[in-house]
């Protein structure tokens, strides 16, 4: 008797393979070591001062490929540069796991797993893991998925503002942001430029978001010549034409640096301006050509104002965010309260080195 299965046996299932899962890393403290002195700020203290100090970072990058914005990892690292380094704040990364497959014919994609140590003055630290991942046709997958590890990092823990409103809930009504805050995205705009002058000697590569010195640039764009607003400044009869002067630099992305000579050709006219007032009131001797009239003097709430924004951007250029306190100490009353003179000469002493 012949007996015909009704079914073929199915496939034998390979065996099942159990990877054995990492340790997972919480989030933790190290205290300080014995001995440390009490009066040493601890690292929770400081990274309440990092949060306070850190200026606001846009989605100032351009992905040319999907087409979208993004915020990039330099610009956080220059945001939190500063009041780390003035708050005594450092981190130690560590790579908790690395693992690594195929993709495609080319590619690498990484998975890892980052611990960062925060650092405070007291020699306590503060524990906190991330992950991060990439992909890469290169050999550049490993450092991207460290640095998109660094950025949600650093944005997470110290709570970095994604706009100038973020930095106090009364700039509600008033969309502008402070002075030293457009520095700032000056200053990052400036390190863009800069980057994609270099990405013309550099090999491009896969990235999902791409870093600054290798953007690619836009095909068959025109570009105009280039204003001379310095020229334009030089020419400004009146104060109200020289701020729309500034206000289309600025709008076209011209650095702090540019901007500063901007501010000390007004400083100039200005001072010109008063001494031919001055002088106005003197009869002219015979023979001498009466001195063409003055543009009207600015008044004293107007001078300090332009002068206050002028300081601002000093103390923005010299990284120096306890402004207010120390041009307090100095003069013993507000930057609103005082008066041109005073402002100028403490942005002097800014700008030579001697307010810290």
């Amino acid at each position: 008797m012949t007996v015909t299965a009704l079914h073929p046996a199915a496939p034998a299932l390979p065996p099942t393979v159990e990877i054995e899962p990492a340790p997972l890393i919480r989030t933790a403290y190290e205290p300080a070591p014995a001995g440390t002195p009490a009066d040493l700020p601890r690292v929770f203290q400081v990274i309440h001062g990092v949060m306070r100090d850190v200026m606001p970072v846009g989605k100032d990058q351009q992905n040319t490929q999907q087409n979208y914005q993004f915020r990039g990892v330099d610009d956080a690292m220059s945001a939190m540069a500063g009041p780390m380094r003035n708050h005594g704040c450092f981190i130690a990364p560590e790579i908790a796991s690395h693992n690594q497959r195929p993709r495609g014919e080319k590619g690498t994609h990484t998975v890892i797993k980052m611990l960062y140590r925060i650092y405070g003055p007291a020699g306590d630290c503060l524990h906190v893991t991330v992950p991060g991942e990439a992909m890469d046709t290169a050999d550049k997958s490993t450092n991207k998925a460290m640095s998109a590890a660094l950025k949600y990092m650093l944005f997470q823990v110290f709570m970095i503002p994604v706009d100038a409103r973020s930095i106090d809930d009364s700039d509600r009504d008033n969309p502008t942001p402070p002075t030293e805050h457009r520095a700032e995205r000056q200053r990052n705009q400036q390190r863009r430029q800069r980057g994609q002058q270099r990405q013309q000697h550099s090999r491009p590569s896969d990235r999902s978001e791409p870093d600054q010195w290798e953007q690619r640039p836009a095909q068959n764009q025109q570009q105009g010549p280039r204003t001379d607003y310095l020229a334009h400044a030089e020419r400004a009869g009146t104060p109200e034409q020289f701020d729309k002067i500034r206000a289309a630099a600025a709008n076209a992305g011209a650095p702090a640096d540019y901007l500063a000579k901007l501010d000390a050709i007004a400083a100039r006219k200005r001072e010109t301006s008063q001494q031919g007032q001055q002088g106005a009131g003197q009869t002219p001797q015979q023979g001498e050509r009466p001195a063409p009239p003055a543009n009207p003097p600015k008044s004293p709430e107007a001078a300090a104002a332009d002068a206050e924004n002028a300081l601002r951007l000093a103390a923005s250029r010299a990284n120096l965010p306890t402004l207010d306190a120390d041009f307090e100490r100095v003069y013993g009353l507000p930057i609103a309260q005082a008066g041109a003179q005073q402002i100028d000469a403490f942005r002097a002493l800014i700008e030579n080195g001697g307010a810290r």
